[in-house]
Order: structure tokens, then C-alpha cells, then sequence
């Protein structure tokens, strides 16, 4: 198992080297600046996959797309999170329960900062203020820590649940998150959020969609998840829907 230090240090390398893109847009790194063929990231992160206790599915990524994503993150590849940046269209774990965000691919249509623009940030140039980097079926929403979240735990992946509505700190690194995501229990994660038979109603979700549940999760009505209507609709109305409220 990777040690702390080392997940430590990924995450932080990733948050860094967004907020100085960020801040210094006529700074920009090239593509060639940004790719490490010396210590690729996506060599420890396939070595997580292999070990995963979850099923995981890694999207291919079209090279032109990829290159695109990578260059407007400005993180490198020698961290996990540039590495799955360039390496993958996105991540399905657990039959498509939670979708880590990568390049884009036709059945996951984000790349981590078109999917952030106008929500963490509005254009090239401002510091985003959180880094959306992963979602859920049920429209929860991770997210890395960059000031507006929380005060504390920086640099670290929160969670916004349907059920509550809240942004709560995982404790986890971006490289913990990506490993707890691979291996460890989600159905303790998700203990009352998931029905009988969720797998194959999940397996037909678009990567672009998530249940809308009535009632709504977060009320005495909705807290029994195997009793509400759920309908799948394109996870940007469940965005702008909840955080509405």
C-alpha cells in the first residue's frame, strides 16, 4: 500500500499546480511541460485498479480531447489526478455508481474543468474555488477543497449528499479518495442509499445522468430509498436543483 506521505503529496501537487494556473493564466505550461514520461501517475493508478476490490471500468480517452483536458487543468501527469486527466475519458466504479472524472468520453461527457466551469469558476483565469472531480448516481457530488467549502481540511475531497444537503469533509486526499473509491466499502459509504436490484438500474444510467428521487431524499418522506420514484435525468438539472437550495 502506498504510504501517506505519498498520497499527501499527489494531492497537493494537483491543488497547487490548479490554483497557479489559475492565477497566472499567461503562465501557462506547454503540453510537453505538463506530460512526465519519467514517472507517469497512471502507472500507480493502474496498479490501484489492479488491486481494486470494487469493479472498475477505465474509459478510453480520444488523444486530442485528452491533450485539451490536460491543458487547461495544468496539472501534470506525474500526479494521479493529471494522469487520469490524459489517460482516461473518466473512471465507473462499481457498476457506474460513482463516475471519477477524466478527458471525456461518449458515454461519460465531462472533462473535470468544462464540468467546473461555471460552477467553481466562470472563466479561464479565476482561481476555482472547489474542483469538482466525481458524482454518484444519486446526484452527490466529490469535490476538492479550495477555500469554499470549508475553512479547514484543504486540499481535501468533500461530499454533497442528496440526503442532507451538506458539504462534509471525507478527510480524504484526492489519491485516498481515488484508492477508498477502487477498494474500499461503499456500501457502508452509501448505507441506506442503495435498493434491491440498483445494480442493473445504475448499469443503464448515461455517465451524464442520475436518479432524481420523489420525494426528495432529504425529507421524512424520502428517507426510505427503496419506496421513492426515481428518474434518471441529466446530472446538471440535479446540480443546479440542489444547490438552489
Amino acid at each position: 500500500m502506498i504510504a501517506l506521505r505519498q498520497f499527501a503529496v499527489a494531492a497537493f501537487a494537483s491543488i497547487a499546480s490548479l490554483t497557479v494556473f489559475a492565477q497566472q493564466p499567461q503562465g501557462r505550461r506547454s503540453l510537453e511541460e505538463l506530460i512526465n514520461r519519467n514517472e507517469p501517475g497512471w502507472d500507480l493508478v493502474q496498479k490501484w485498479i489492479k488491486e481494486a476490490k470494487n469493479a472498475v471500468e477505465v474509459l478510453p480517452s480520444d488523444p486530442v480531447r485528452a491533450d485539451s483536458a490536460l491543458l487547461q487543468a495544468q496539472v501534470t501527469t506525474r500526479s494521479p489526478m493529471g494522469a487520469i486527466i490524459h489517460g482516461s475519458g473518466g473512471i465507473l466504479v462499481d457498476h457506474g455508481w460513482i463516475r471519477i472524472l477524466g478527458s471525456s468520453n461518449a458515454r461519460l461527457g465531462r472533462s473535470v474543468m468544462e464540468w467546473n466551469r461555471g460552477k467553481s469558476f466562470e472563466k479561464i483565469g479565476e482561481r476555482p474555488s472547489f474542483l469538482l472531480v466525481a458524482d454518484d448516481a444519486l446526484g452527490g457530488f466529490f469535490a476538492i477543497n479550495a477555500g469554499a467549502l470549508d475553512t479547514t481540511d484543504m486540499g481535501k475531497v468533500f461530499y454533497f449528499g442528496p440526503e442532507n444537503l451538506t458539504w462534509v469533509s471525507t478527510g480524504l486526499a484526492y489519491s485516498e479518495f481515488l484508492v477508498f473509491c477502487f477498494s474500499g466499502d461503499l456500501n457502508d459509504f452509501y448505507q441506506g442509499l442503495r435498493w434491491k436490484g440498483w445494480e442493473s438500474e445504475v448499469g443503464r444510467l448515461d455517465g451524464d445522468q442520475a436518479f432524481h428521487c420523489v420525494p426528495y431524499l432529504f425529507t421524512a418522506e424520502g428517507k426510505n430509498i427503496a419506496q421513492v420514484d426515481r428518474k434518471a435525468v441529466p446530472i446538471q438539472e440535479l446540480w443546479d436543483l440542489y444547490m438552489s437550495f
